[in-house]
């Protein structure tokens, strides 16, 4: 049940990978990476390595590569492209949390379904169906629905009442009216595990993306015990608690032991 989310922090990486920005270039899968790129790709490819035996899914959250501009974009598309040709059965989630309607919906699912070449996204559901539909169409591939997150913040809004039930409901089931569980997930934090049981009771097939384990304090083994069905139905993340559990030369070995760890919890 394992994802291992490639959340890369360029500050956090060990000084050995961080150093080699400044160090020319580097060739990965036929191209060359020089700069920041450079010191990402190093990253992923040592973490990717030391955790493949370990997880279902890899999920990197653009965020961390679209802040360092085109060098960000290059190692993400060079990061993608290593896993699909090293590790094609492990799944691969572009976590970008989009959200929008019309042609805008339908570019960004035709970015990350065909041109980037992931399984599936994170959508922000706030626009509604129009905002989720266009990436339903694509055949083999997923929609990642926010219904129930892990931040503090989040029940100023998801908790809120809608016709008796609690928004992130009302959310999940409308958006359930529209797909099948072979294309359609939903996010819903480790930090609320307690809410994964009454969940299960409207939402019993679809798998759940659950972060927030390890470095946020949730429990996998609480996510397991309310949240499991009987296919398993869970892709529990770990990322910071993984990617950083060392900051030494040995930072992948570490990664992987981490991994492997945490991967035990979810059998």
């Amino acid at each position: 049940m394992l994802c291992v989310g490639l959340d890369v922090d360029f500050d956090k990486m060990p000084e050995s990978v961080k150093s080699l920005a400044t160090k020319g270039e580097a060739a990965f899968l036929g191209q060359l990476f020089k700069g920041r790129a450079r010191s990402i790709v190093t990253f992923n490819k040592a973490i990717i390595d030391a955790t493949a035996p370990y997880c279902v899914a890899y999920k990197p959250n653009l965020a961390f590569y679209e802040c360092y501009g085109i060098d960000g974009i290059r190692a993400l598309e060079a990061t993608v492209d290593y896993i699909r040709t090293n590790y094609p059965e492990i799944f691969l989630i572009a976590d970008a949390k989009r959200g929008d309607i019309g042609n805008t919906a339908k570019m960004y699912a035709k970015a990350f379904f065909e041109i980037m070449d992931f399984d599936a996204v994170t959508l922000a559901p706030y626009m509604g169906a129009d905002s989720v539909s266009p990436f339903l169409g694509y055949k083999d591939k997923w929609a990642i629905v926010l219904a129930l997150t892990s931040n503090a913040s989040a029940a100023q809004f998801q908790f809120s009442i809608k016709d008796g039930k609690p928004l992130y409901q009302a959310v999940m089931e409308e958006m359930m009216s529209i797909s099948t569980p072979d294309n359609m997930m939903f996010v819903v934090g480790a930090t609320k595990a307690d809410k994964l049981a009454e969940i299960r009771t409207f939402c019993p097939d679809n798998f759940l993306l659950v972060p927030g384990v390890g470095a946020q304090g949730g429990s996998a083994e609480e996510v397991i015990a309310h949240g499991a069905n009987d296919h398993g139905g869970l892709l529990i993340n770990s990322s910071r608690g993984i990617l950083y559990a060392d900051a030494s030369e040995d930072y992948a070995k570490v990664a992987g032991e981490a991994a492997a760890s945490t991967a035990r919890l979810t059998l």
